[in-house]
Parts: structure tokens; C-alpha cells; sequence
């Protein structure tokens, strides 16, 4: 497994060894003693799937305290850029983005840390998987509208196909203002 550290701080991508022979392939999407030492020790405590048709774009999600949620994502099937926003309370990089292609073919995985806003666009349809460390809290659900000029994300589609709810979420600023998140 190859960890590759980002501009945002515990924010790593994950390359996977596979392991191939004239059956297919094998890779290990999880497992604790690879994970611990590159300083990954979530406990997690639920799995999710979605599928994502070509064009749709979800998020960007997040959970606010204590329900916060680390997630493992990954794309089974197909291609999207995953996007997160760090929202950590006291970080550096508060408000600063990443952006990160996941798809089928590289099996390459996002570990994202508490306190990240998460979203993705499906490049092509796609079945996307995640773990994440607590479980969903409806009280606590949150999220930030997918085209807040603040964050200026360069989203990869034109017509978005969104859900009603992604369509009303606030921007950052109204998060603030609302004191709903805290920058310090």
C-alpha cells in the first residue's frame, strides 16, 4: 500500500497493492495493522454505497460534532473527482479544498479525517463506497452547496444533476455567520 500525504494536513490518498494472476486480481481495502502505521486509526463503525449516474454531483456532506465522520472512500465501479473541504475547527488550511480522481481501474482510496466537508461528481456512473467512523445523525447533518464561490471548486460538469437538498444547502460564509461551524 503506497500513503500519499496531501496539502491538508491527515488528508491522505491510498494506493492499494494488487495482487494479479490469471484468475483476475486480489487487494486488501482495509486492513488495521497497514492502516495504523501510516497513522490511520479510525474505528469504523458503518459501511455505505451509492450509484451515481454520469453527471450527478453530491455534497458536499458533512456531520457536525459529535457525530463528526472520518471516511474511507473508494470507487468500485467507474470514475468521479472527489472533492473535500477542511472545516476543522482551529486548522490551517480551514476552508481550503482538494480535489482527487478515484476510479475502478486504479482502485486508489481517500481517507478523509473528521471535520472535511465530502462531495464528489460522477465522471461516468459509478458505484462508490465508504466507510465511515460514526454512524449517520440525521440532528446532525450538514453541508455546504456543491458551487459556493468561496470555495471556487473547478467541478469537472456544467449541468449538474443534483438533489433537492444539495440544490439548498448553505454556502461557508452562512455557515459561519450562523455559527453552525467555528473557524477557531
Amino acid at each position: 500500500m503506497q500513503v500519499i500525504k496531501t496539502h491538508i494536513k491527515d488528508l491522505v490518498e491510498i494506493i492499494p497493492t494488487l495482487y494479479h494472476d490469471d484468475r483476475g486480481w486480489f487487494m486488501e481495502f482495509y486492513k488495521e495493522e497497514s492502516f495504523h502505521p501510516a497513522g490511520i486509526t479510525y474505528r469504523f463503525t458503518q459501511e455505505n454505497l451509492s450509484f451515481s449516474k454520469k453527471g450527478v454531483v453530491r455534497g458536499l456532506h458533512f456531520q457536525r460534532e459529535p457525530f463528526g465522520q472520518a471516511k474511507l472512500v473508494a470507487v468500485l465501479s467507474g470514475k468521479v473527482i472527489d472533492v473535500v473541504a477542511d472545516l476543522r475547527k482551529g486548522s490551517e488550511t480551514f476552508g481550503q479544498t482538494y480535489m482527487c480522481e478515484l476510479n475502478s481501474e486504479k482502485r486508489n482510496m481517500l481517507m478523509v479525517p473528521e471535520g472535511f466537508a465530502h462531495g464528489f461528481a460522477a465522471l461516468e456512473d459509478s458505484l462508490f463506497m465508504y466507510k465511515t467512523s460514526n454512524a449517520y445523525n440525521r440532528e446532525s447533518e450538514c453541508g455546504i452547496v456543491w458551487n459556493d464561490p468561496d470555495l471556487n471548486i473547478e467541478w469537472p460538469v456544467t449541468q449538474p444533476i443534483l438533489s433537492d437538498k444539495d440544490r439548498k444547502l448553505p454556502t461557508l460564509s452562512e455557515l459561519l455567520r450562523k455559527s453552525l461551524i467555528s473557524r477557531d
